[in-house]
C-alpha cells in the first residue's frame, strides 16, 4: 500500500509539459510540473544546471504557468546570470581541490590518485569523468565522515549517520533524528570552508536553533565564522560548475 501511494506521489509531481519562454530574447525552456503539495504557483532557476521550473498546485493552476512563468522574466534573467559555465572533469580541465586548482590528465592503470597539483585519472579515456566524480566522492566522504566525528566528540556528542550528495541548495544539514548529511562538492572548496560547514551542521546536533549558544559552539569549534561565510557567498556557487558530462 505504501509504496503504491509512493508511486502515485512521484507520478502527481512529474514534469507534464516544457515550453520555450523568451528571455531577454533567448528562448529558454521552462519545465511545468505538477505538485499537490505546493501552495502556490512557484519558479525556480537550478543553481548549478540552470534549468527553469514552475511549479503549479493543481491541474487548474498549470493553465496559468507559463503566463506566471513570464511575468517572472526579469527575476529569472538576474538568477541565469549567476549560473556558472560548466566544466566537465576531463583530462585538461583544471578543478579545484581542497582549494588548490588541480590539472586533471591521464594516468597509468585503473586507480586515480593525486600527484604535485596533478589528478592522475587511469583506465579508458572515455570513462575518465566518472572515474574522476567516483574519486571525488570517496575523498569527500572519507574527509567530511572524519571531520564529523572529530568534531561532535568535542561536543560530546555523535550523529546517527553521516551522508554525502548532490545537494544545489545547501551545503549541509542537520536532522531531528541527527542524521547529518553534506555536499561533496566541499572537498573542492578550501579546508577552512570544509571545516566551518561540518561545525555548523555538529554544533546543530546540540542546538537545533541559530541562537547565540548555537554560534558560541560554531566558533568554539572552528573560532572564524566570518571568512568562511564570506568565501561561500562570493565563490560557493563556482562549485556547482563540475560535471562528468
Amino acid at each position: 500500500m505504501r509504496k503504491k501511494a509512493a508511486t502515485r506521489g512521484k507520478e502527481r509531481r512529474r514534469i507534464v509539459r516544457r515550453e520555450l519562454l523568451k528571455i531577454e530574447g533567448l528562448a529558454v525552456e521552462v519545465s511545468v510540473k505538477l505538485n499537490p503539495r505546493a501552495r502556490r504557483l512557484i519558479v525556480k532557476v537550478h543553481p548549478a544546471s540552470g534549468e527553469v521550473s514552475v511549479t503549479a498546485p493543481s491541474r487548474r493552476a498549470l493553465d496559468r504557468a507559463l503566463e506566471f512563468a513570464r511575468g517572472q522574466s526579469d527575476w529569472i534573467a538576474r538568477q541565469l546570470a549567476h549560473v556558472p559555465s560548466r566544466v566537465t572533469l576531463a583530462p585538461g580541465a583544471c578543478i579545484p581541490f581542497r582549494g588548490v586548482d588541480h590539472l586533471i590528465a591521464r594516468g597509468e592503470g585503473a586507480r586515480t590518485w593525486i600527484d604535485a597539483g596533478i589528478i592522475r585519472v587511469g583506465g579508458r579515456a572515455e570513462h575518465a569523468p566518472r572515474r574522476l566524480l567516483d574519486f571525488l566522492k570517496r575523498q569527500a566522504r572519507q574527509t567530511l565522515e572524519a571531520r564529523a566525528i572529530d568534531l561532535a566528540g568535542k561536543l560530546d556528542a555523535r550523529p546517527r549517520r553521516i551522508t554525502v550528495r548532490d545537494t544545489a541548495s545547501r551545503w549541509g544539514s542537520c536532522s531531528s533524528t541527527r542524521s547529518l548529511s553534506f555536499s561533496w562538492r566541499l572537498i573542492l572548496a578550501p579546508s577552512f570552508v570544509l571545516d566551518y560547514v561540518v561545525a555548523h551542521e555538529v554544533a546543530h546536533l546540540r542546538e537545533m536553533n541559530h541562537g547565540p549558544r548555537f554560534w558560541r559552539l560554531v566558533r568554539e569549534l572552528v573560532g572564524d565564522v566570518k571568512r568562511p561565510q564570506a568565501w561561500l557567498r562570493q565563490h560557493g556557487s563556482s562549485l556547482h560548475r563540475y560535471a562528468a558530462r
